[in-house]
């Protein structure tokens, strides 16, 4: 089973572009996989919410909303602060990681993970 791990700013999107990224997996993944949401990155859309105002704040809420909501697999195991750096470590054959984060899509690529992004602000690609 294939692990699909949601970075941050990848669950904003729901928010900000009105795309239903869970349909648009299942739309382009046709093996069996598993959500993963990591707890840094709970902990960074709380942060957003804690400092930001406005849009922002609101779509972390809603990303929030979501992953309680999709009762999204949340592993304990990164011990970072920083989301990204735990993606690259913990990535691997059997991981495809869902982002819009161009630094992050850039080291995930030299160490050939698979991604997903958002393409025309309206679909999902893997690439």
């Amino acid at each position: 089973m294939k692990r699909i791990i949601l970075d941050t700013n990848f669950l904003l999107i729901p928010y900000n572009f009105h795309v239903d990224i869970f349909a648009e997996i299942d739309r382009i993944c046709h093996f069996p996989y598993q959500l993963v949401v990591l707890d840094a990155t709970i902990n960074e859309l709380k942060r957003i919410i804690e400092r930001q105002r406005g849009r922002h704040r609101d779509a972390a809420k809603f990303a929030l909303l979501l992953i309680n909501k999709k009762d999204l697999y949340t592993p304990a195991n990164s011990t970072e602060h920083i989301a990204d750096d735990v993606i690259v470590e913990i990535a691997d054959k059997d991981t495809i990681v869902a982002t819009q984060d161009k630094v992050l899509g850039k080291r995930l690529k030299e160490k050939n993970i698979r991604r997903i992004v958002l393409r025309n602000k309206k679909y999902l690609e893997m690439i």
